[in-house]
């Protein structure tokens, strides 16, 4: 069986292509898929051309059409989130719970991908983390479980309270991800931090306080519990170092260039007791919990901008990264 899919090349260009798909094994599934959200991960070229050729998509829902030998956690026909990893559950780094840093985890991908009319889901994936969508969360909804997971994993490792102000620098959609949840944690205040007056007056109708980026300091200072800092870079850092209260969390939440270098004043971290803590992706645990954080009601569908069907995901990428776009979905028609 053969299916079509986007690959990114390493020049950075997407081409529609054949894939062969072999025969399923015991333990696999075929999926065809329904619609995929875009990442903005997606378009940091530094992170993904150096895995190039590959087929990019990983917040997937799609439908069981077949599967292999010895699968019961799902039936064909199911409607399904696929997340792209899955880790063993039995090494020494799954029973201390850092399922992410997993060698499985990290081994484990869907072929050919996930912006791919049908993929397969190999048997780990399918034994782990292939969650059955319930009826009443529609795809567009659906799609959002994958990027909340990282955002449960991430307010989770930042220690967020009850009455806690949340400061979040980078007002895209993974940043409102965390204004919504954080909402519905229970912070206090929510001071929304960007330099796009556009993305500050969404942020507002959703209940946060907007800052713009060169102010936010001078207006906040050493003012919350909780600092996501959203863009990989140093700026962003440094700006979060001056908004964070005593005893409070700065959270890195997205990558930097390894080139990238940031002078850290060892002093006032050290007597302001302020942790610098990094979160990287999400499990299986994060995605069951964000499935129902969606199921119980949290407004994700509100950040969708833009849908587009799968013969045209290169225009939702070129969208992301003019910043004209929150949320991009993708469907197969």
């Amino acid at each position: 069986m053969q299916t079509r899919a986007w690959q990114l090349t390493p020049d950075g260009e997407y081409r529609w292509e054949n894939f062969e798909l072999p025969p399923l094994q015991a333990g696999e599934a075929l999926i065809r898929l329904r619609a995929c959200g875009l990442c903005t991960g997606e378009i940091m070229d530094w992170y993904t051309l150096r895995k190039a050729p590959f087929v990019p998509g990983h917040e997937l829902v799609g439908e069981v059409v077949a599967l292999g030998a010895g699968v019961q956690a799902v039936q064909v026909g199911d409607r399904v989130v696929v997340h792209h990893h899955a880790p063993c559950l039995q090494c020494d780094v799954c029973k201390r719970g850092a399922f992410v840093h997993c060698p499985t985890w990290r081994a484990t991908k869907l072929f050919p991908g996930g912006l791919s009319e049908y993929f397969i889901a190999p048997a780990e994936i399918v034994k782990v983390d292939v969650l059955r969508v319930p009826d009443a969360v529609c795809d567009e909804r659906a799609v959002f479980t994958e990027p909340l997971a990282c955002v449960i994993r991430s307010l989770r490792r930042a220690g967020l309270r009850r009455g806690d102000t949340l400061a979040i620098i980078g007002m895209g959609v993974m940043g409102l991800l965390h204004l919504l949840l954080g909402q519905a944690w229970g912070a206090r205040q929510i001071l929304a931090i960007d330099k796009l007056p556009h993305r500050l007056q969404f942020a507002e109708s959703l209940g946060a306080t907007p800052l713009i980026a060169d102010d936010a300091a001078r207006l906040a200072q050493g003012a919350a519990e909780v600092v996501i800092v959203g863009p990989g870079n140093t700026a962003a850092l440094e700006l979060a170092l001056q908004l964070v209260a005593p005893d409070g969390t700065i959270l890195l939440f997205t990558p930097a260039p390894p080139e990238e270098r940031a002078a850290l004043n060892w002093h006032d971290l050290y007597f302001r007791e302020t942790r610098l803590v990094p979160s990287y992706s999400a499990s299986h645990v994060e995605m069951r919990q964000a499935l129902l954080q969606i199921a119980a009601g949290l407004p994700v569908e509100r950040l969708i901008t833009h849908r587009l069907p799968l013969t045209h995901a290169p225009e939702g990428y070129a969208l992301l990264r003019k910043a004209e776009a929150l949320k991009v979905i993708v469907d197969s028609g």
